[in-house]
């Protein structure tokens, strides 16, 4: 296959992610089968998606006359799921890995790091209940999920990846 024709096939998005995951000096083995996947078997869908289904929670509230707002200290003090903790501890280490990953030359630790994220995201989405939680909790997850989103769009803006709000 020539290069116009790989980059026909291969969505843009696609190619700078999946090369992005890759050590700079390791041979690369280019799945072009799961480089056009639309699932969660392409690491950069999963991360979109969850982008997108965080994008889809706040439109569902936000038609529901709910908007989100800063939270007080004792408020926050409520997310004591272990997703979580789990999330904040890994929305946490964002700006380490930043530091360390351009230390390196190695964009490999960023886009494993966003891949993680969007795993403890899912995880979180399917054990805590966003809305119809008392308002207090609400709009601590509210501001969770905002987090979420915020270091997903930093990551896939820095390898000028498509944000998308809605899949």
């Amino acid at each position: 296959m020539n290069r116009s024709n790989l980059l026909d096939e291969v969505p843009v998005d696609s190619a700078r992610f999946l090369f992005n995951m890759r050590e700079a000096n390791s041979l690369l083995d280019f799945d072009l089968g799961l480089a056009v996947q639309q699932d969660s078997q392409n690491p950069v869908y999963y991360v979109q998606y969850a982008h997108a289904r965080i994008c889809s929670i706040l439109r569902t509230l936000e038609a529901d006359g709910i908007t989100p707002r800063d939270c007080t200290a004792e408020e926050l003090a409520l997310l004591t799921a272990d997703e979580e903790i789990d999330l904040i501890r890994h929305i946490s280490e964002y700006t380490d890995e930043i530091i360390a990953s351009a230390k390196d030359y190695d964009p490999v630790r960023i886009t494993r790091y966003v891949i993680e994220l969007a795993t403890k995201f899912h995880k979180f989405y399917n054990a805590c209940r966003v809305k119809g939680e008392n308002e207090s909790l609400m709009q601590a997850r509210l501001t969770l999920c905002r987090a979420s989103a915020t270091v997903i769009r930093n990551v896939l803006t820095m390898f000028n990846i498509t944000v998308p709000t809605s899949m």
